[in-house]
């Protein structure tokens, strides 16, 4: 295919960088005219005007209805932030939409999310790399810290995670079954009451995700660093006004990029110190060293999430405790837990999230599909556009 095209591209600045510099190598060095870079975008007529029409009406009457067809005009609403009138508005758009994704965890789940708990979202496939067996690391860090009363002062919070595993994979299979078990003994514990809440989301599909970017206030984006393409939920996410907690992976960077790291919880490693972290890589020697995650194997190890089926989890522990584990959990477990902290003090502080809300939306023009389009036609397709209207 490379061979015979005369334009090859990736779909975020890291993805095409890896294909230059990894797979593609010595086609880049035969032909590097041939490659350039089209970060993936999402239609803003569906991912906000159609799914969220209570911020869409507040952002128009704000900043004029062109915002749907010309993103960039989102950028007006960065005047805002500093109106304590706006904010509170914004707040209102942000509590209705999730009670709106608390009535969906609730038919699909049985569980009751509190609207004004931080909403922490992981939706999307079921994968290793996308590292959904370290958010429920951190999920059952969270529980041993409330049932050992070292939970400090503490942010309410709900995590929804979804998504959908292929039929044969294995691991993914067992991911999910991880998270389901820990929440049922999260949501069973009388003395967790309200302060954590988890639920595992079944036939995750486009019309959930239509409820549940406009409710979301932590998007997570934790995939290991130089495995992602670029995603497109951190997107409708950002785009809906949730902050994103990630990785500096795929198109993360650029979203980071775009609305600054003071309102993004970054952490990590890099996708170079991925490759260098894998050539010494010691999981049981980060284990030993760190309380937290000790206690957290202790818990998966000790079998309390499965006390009638012994065993379950024994290939979930042998991968984080392997030293060929390609996804390196155990070395992002420590920083992710530091900046989910960070983010739970930031929700504390009501007026500060809402102006880093503000400006996610306000800043996530670049991330639109037609953006995306004018650069394939300006730079590969040269096609005459057509009039519309």
């Amino acid at each position: 295919a490379i061979v015979g095209s005369y334009s090859v591209n990736g779909v975020a600045e890291l993805h095409s960088d890896l294909l230059r510099q990894g797979l593609f190598r010595d086609f880049y060095e035969l032909w590097p005219h041939k490659f350039n870079n089209k970060t993936n975008g999402v239609t803003q007529r569906r991912w906000l005007a159609s799914a969220n029409p209570e911020l869409s009406r507040l952002i128009s009457r704000t900043v004029g209805e062109g915002w749907v067809t010309r993103l960039d005009d989102l950028q007006g609403l960065a005047g805002h932030v500093d109106d304590p009138g706006f904010r509170q508005q914004w707040r209102a758009a942000k509590r209705a939409n999730k009670v709106r994704l608390a009535a969906l965890v609730r038919r699909d789940c049985g569980v009751d999310f509190d609207p004004d708990a931080l909403f922490d979202v992981q939706v999307k496939r079921i994968h290793e790399y996308k590292r959904q067996l370290l958010n429920i690391m951190h999920v059952i860090h969270l529980y041993a810290c409330l049932k050992s009363g070292v939970a400090g002062e503490w942010t309410p919070r709900c995590v929804l995670i979804g998504g959908k595993a292929a039929p044969g994979y294995f691991m993914a299979k067992r991911i999910i079954a991880l998270v389901c078990k820990v929440a049922n003994v999260i949501n069973g514990d009388s003395d967790i009451g309200g302060r954590l809440k988890v639920a595992f989301l079944p036939n995750y599909r486009v019309s959930a995700m239509e409820v549940i970017a406009p409710g979301t206030d932590l998007s997570e984006q934790i995939s290991t660093a130089g495995k992602e393409a670029s995603g497109t939920g951190n997107m409708k996410f950002m785009m809906n006004g949730a902050l994103t907690i990630g990785t500096l992976d795929g198109a993360n960077i650029e979203i980071r990029e775009e609305v600054g790291d003071e309102n993004f919880f970054l952490f990590g490693l890099t996708a170079d110190e991925v490759e260098a972290t894998r050539q010494h890589y010691d999981p049981n020697g980060l284990i030993e060293a760190d309380p937290a995650l000790k206690r957290v194997m202790g818990l998966l190890e000790s079998g309390h999430f499965n006390q009638f089926e012994p065993g379950l989890f024994e290939p979930i522990v042998h991968a984080i405790r392997s030293p060929h584990d390609p996804w390196l959990v155990a070395a992002d477990f420590s920083a992710f837990v530091a900046a989910q902290e960070r983010a739970a003090v930031a929700y504390r502080d009501v007026e500060g999230w809402t102006r880093m809300s503000i400006l996610n939306t306000a800043r996530s023009g670049k991330f639109s599909t037609d953006r995306t389009m004018l650069e394939y036609n300006a730079e590969i397709w040269k096609l005459t556009p057509v009039a519309t209207g």
